[in-house]
């Protein structure tokens, strides 16, 4: 019996895809869990197998297109079998687009933590991205790999993409600077004749940062709290964990999840979600961490039990999440589910800023630099190590003497870290 090929929903927040590539042919054979086609979604690229063994029949998407969650993409069956009425939607609902979801205005209350979402007609499997030509011969890489390109005189032509579709991003470039071999090319400026833009239509990625950023700053009332920490303390403990173990390789941001997760246990409060109709509090600690990705774009990857866990395991659970984050190799359950996040910057020098809430949660905490300055101990200038601390709230679930409660007894953890190893 013919079997249809319909777009997944890889996400809580997916609402369309785009087909990269396929994998099979029309009129290939295709055994049941076969990949048959590469997908790209607002989080991860993903590779749908057969779910149905046969004949690759029909592909009604070409690579490239974008279609919405749930459309068909194909048609697997034998050779002789009739599937006219598969391809023109008249065999069944699930090869028609779904319904027009209802918009944000229109809902009662947004959905708290919705389970990852699978179909029934095509399971997933992320992988890793596969070399891509673009179509026309253009050359795919973000627009930072073209800038470093141009500066560093490295050809792009020579190099191989190692980003979503073959695409050459920024350790790419860096990786054929400093490699022997004929890919440097002269610095040469842009001719005054060339065009003065160049558009790019949205990632699917970027398409749903713009969407929960609306929905953030637009509805949500945030206000902001910063405080200055003193991470001397911290700082021995990561250096001298490191010496240790060099194994470990303990980061600050480490140490901050893990004294927000010891925080959050003494302030429930602040580990809350805003539903519209209820406030709800949530018993377990699960942290997000917001991770920038090459050629654009941002996940959270989420350290559930954060608070049950020891620094060493956070260390080790950040890392992997954090490498196969940037790889967008990150399973739906990784970057959902999250009840407080975290976005540090100061691995770049951003000394202070202030993040935006990702809803439902209640607040999110931004990191800045740890900074060497003078300061005053005591009547007397030394020479300290600082971070500043910028707690975003939101008024509906969390207090500014609530927020500021929280963010006392952070300063005292992390300015006390040796708490943190028991």
């Amino acid at each position: 019996m013919a079997s249809r090929v319909l777009m997944p929903k890889g996400s809580d927040t997916m609402t369309e895809g785009k087909v990269l590539k396929w994998l099979k042919n029309e009129g290939e054979k295709v055994a049941s869990g076969d990949p048959l086609v590469e997908i790209e979604t607002d989080k991860v690229d993903m590779e749908v197998e057969s779910m149905g063994s046969g004949v690759l029949r029909k592909v009604l998407v070409k690579a490239g297109e974008m279609v919405p969650v749930g459309q068909l993409l194909a048609v697997i069956g034998s050779a002789e079998e009739d599937i006219s009425s598969m391809i023109s939607g008249d065999g069944g609902a699930a090869a028609k687009p779904p319904a027009e979801a209802p918009s944000a205005e229109k809902k009662a209350a947004p959905a708290a933590f919705p389970a990852p979402q699978t179909t029934a007609a095509a399971s997933v499997q992320l992988v890793a991205p596969a070399p891509q030509p673009a179509a026309g011969g253009r050359i795919l890489a973000s627009p930072l790999a073209r800038r470093l390109a141009r500066d560093a005189g490295v050809d792009l032509s020579a190099i191989q993409g190692s980003g979503p579709g073959g695409r050459i991003i920024r350790r790419d470039v860096e990786g054929a600077a400093s490699a022997p071999g004929p890919v440097r090319v002269p610095h040469v400026m842009p001719s005054p004749q060339g065009p003065e833009y160049r558009d790019e239509p949205l990632s699917s990625m970027r398409k749903i940062i713009a969407q929960r950023l609306a929905q953030s700053l637009g509805p949500i009332p945030h206000f902001y709290l910063t405080i200055e920490v003193d991470m001397r303390k911290a700082k021995e403990l990561r250096e001298s964990a490191n010496k240790i173990n060099p194994d470990l390789r303990l980061s600050y941001n480490d140490i901050v999840v893990k004294a927000c997760a010891s925080a959050l246990t003494q302030h429930p409060d602040v580990n809350a979600s805003y539903l519209g109709e209820s406030i709800r509090f949530h018993n377990r600690i699960h942290i997000g961490i917001a991770v920038a990705i090459e050629g654009g774009g941002l996940i959270t990857p989420v350290i559930r039990n954060c608070d049950h866990k020891t620094l060493q395991e956070v260390s080790a659970e950040s890392g992997d999440l954090i490498a196969r984050a940037r790889t967008r190799k990150l399973k739906p359950e990784e970057y959902t589910g999250g009840t407080f996040s975290i976005s540090n910057l100061g691995m770049m020098g951003i000394e202070e800023f202030s993040a935006v809430i990702n809803p439902p949660e209640g607040a999110i905490l931004a990191v800045g630099a740890v900074v060497e300055k003078p300061v005053v101990e005591n009547g007397q200038v030394t020479v300290g190590y600082r971070c500043r601390l910028t707690l975003s709230c939101d008024h509906r679930v969390v207090d500014g003497a609530t927020g500021a409660s929280f963010l006392q007894t952070l300063r005292q953890i992390l300015e006390n870290p040796v708490s943190l190893l028991f």
